[in-house]
């Protein structure tokens, strides 16, 4: 392995062997949470039917995974710092276990939002652990690589998620795909036991616990009422987004006032920090949201089977593994900036494509380009945005780089999916209404109040009021739900395209150009080797 090479060179401590077995236990733990991420969107349309989940409910079933772990991953990372990065590795891996099964045998989808919940918690003890230990274990050009490998497979993962659920949904029910991940997890365990070092960079610093506490809970509560916001204005969001901003305006003074602040905002300050922090949050969330929509139209819209909608990911799953050494080689030769507005060149396109082309009858085709177009750019975009996160702080604050590398992946995706399916569900439901309401009175009174309710609720409560209807006036009600469906798909990729373009100027505009960037790198480099304990690869 070219990472492990290069890392024997730099980190004389880390032996070949030893070293590969680790970086591949790294990896198989990010494999783990990123399956997560995607794996259970291709249930989402026989969750909604089986558990009667309107199409709010189904939104946080995705979202609640990634609420759980962008919520904890800033905490975590810190307390991992503090009091083992091996020690959290194998309690989020532990942990993965029972969330799964609970998850795979929920009895109703209030208990399937809490399980996924806990799963993500699960994964944000996990997720943050290995990144920092890469960049605490591997440094230069060898850290460069292990973060591509790391970037590569692990959003691969999220993006693969689709096609192993749609193969476990041909033969098995939809609480199967919750169940890949439990054996996985369990062999991260037993190798990170055996393999990781107990000390790999922890540091004995104090934890800011009272900043932690209040991230968790002020970015949990924004993606709550972020998914409320479907049901109009009531006290529960009100309450959401007041509880979101007082915990925002106390976690700032907190950060500002602690000894040994979770944030360090001096040093997150640098262009090569916070750009690159918005730049993954993008690219991350844009990945998601494609996916977790795309799932959704191809199965209803376009009535495929959950096995081919499934299938017509891979392009994207293959191409962000491709690409991503790629995007390497662009970051060393060239500088992180060109490789992110690369990287966002071509995800505008996929999207672009997407609103375009996707309506009724589209073609497989254009299905494929799409999602090959996005997996593309993200894996030419996360790559540079992941080793500028870490690149740019010292490793004793390798938890802080990591946990932010996390929590813009991951809290990218949660709001992405909870902002597309609120615009989803509000546009959806509103095209349902207005269709309705443009029925004549003596269709409206054949429909009746409660199937109309029904159908705006979701697209499956749509299919189940036609179900009852003869032939031709179901087709209509079919009909309907696909252009309302369609609707909302496009307005939702519309936001993601406006984010994109906005992005790619903020990166064009602020983020160091490679000369600058390599100068501030390699001072920072200098600091690291200057403060840097020897590294056992003993467990």
């Amino acid at each position: 392995m070219s990472a492990v090479d290069a890392s024997a060179s730099q980190t004389q401590s880390l032996v070949p062997p030893r070293a590969g077995i680790i970086l591949t236990t790294l990896i198989l733990g990010a494999f783990v949470a990123n399956i997560n991420l995607s794996i259970g969107n291709v249930a989402i349309p026989d969750i909604g039917r089986d558990l009667g989940a309107t199409q709010v409910q189904q939104t946080m079933v995705a979202a609640t995974f990634t609420m759980g772990l962008a919520a904890s991953v800033l905490y975590f990372g810190a307390i991992g710092d503090r009091y083992g990065r091996k020690k959290l590795l194998l309690a989020g891996a532990a942990l993965s276990v029972p969330a799964a099964l609970a998850s795979a045998w929920a009895p109703n989808v209030t208990f399937l939002i809490l399980a996924r919940f806990i799963a993500g918690i699960a994964a944000g003890l996990m997720f943050p652990t290995t990144l920092s230990l890469i960049s605490a274990m591997w440094r230069g050009a060898a850290q460069t690589k292990a973060i591509a490998l790391w970037s590569g497979i692990g959003g691969g993962a999220a993006a693969l998620g689709g096609v192993i659920g749609g193969l476990l949904l041909e033969r098995f029910w939809w609480g199967s795909v919750f169940l890949f991940g439990a054996p996985l997890a369990v062999l991260v365990f037993l190798l990170a036991w055996v393999y990781v070092p107990s000390d790999s960079g922890d540091n004995n610093g104090p934890v800011d616990h009272i900043g932690g506490v209040l991230s968790v809970v002020m970015v949990a509560s924004l993606i709550l009422g972020l998914d409320w916001l479907p049901n109009g204005l009531s006290p529960t969001l009100i309450t959401c987004f007041v509880i979101a901003i007082v915990c925002f305006g106390l976690f700032v003074v907190r950060q500002r006032r602690a000894s040994v602040p979770l944030v360090d905002f001096q040093a997150g300050s640098v262009p090569s920090f916070w750009v690159a922090a918005v730049a993954g949050t993008v690219t991350f969330g844009c990945l998601m949201g494609a996916m977790y929509l795309g799932q959704q139209f191809t199965q209803n819209v376009l009535r495929y089977d959950t096995l081919t909608a499934a299938l017509c990911t891979l392009p994207l799953a293959v191409m962000l593994v491709l690409t991503a050494p790629v995007a390497g080689r662009i970051v060393a030769q060239r500088g992180s900036r060109t490789a992110l507005l690369i990287g966002f060149t071509v995800v505008l396109c996929g999207f672009v494509v997407m609103i375009a082309t996707w309506r009724t009858g589209a073609a497989i085709g254009v299905v494929l380009l799409s999602y090959a177009l996005v997996g593309t750019g993200v894996g030419l975009a996360a790559t540079p945005a992941a080793h500028s996160l870490m690149a740019s702080l010292p490793v004793s604050r390798a938890g802080m780089g990591s946990a932010f590398t996390d929590l813009s992946r991951d809290f990218g995706g949660a709001v992405m999916q909870s902002v597309m399916g609120t615009i989803l569900a509000i546009v959806y439901a509103d095209r349902i209404t207005g269709l309705i309401h443009a029925a004549t009175p003596a269709q409206q009174q054949e429909l009746g109040d409660q199937a109309a309710q029904q159908m705006a609720a979701s697209y499956q409560g749509a299919q189940e009021v036609a179900e009852h209807f003869p032939q031709t006036p179901a087709n209509e009600i079919v009909h309907a739900a696909d252009v309302a469906f369609t609707n909302g798909k496009s307005a939702a990729y519309l936001v993601a395209v406006v984010l994109i373009v906005a992005s790619f100027a903020l990166v064009a505009w602020k983020y160091p150009r490679r000369d600058a960037e390599r100068e501030f790198f390699a001072e920072i480099e200098r600091q690291n080797e200057q403060t840097a304990d020897p590294v056992a690869p003993t467990a």
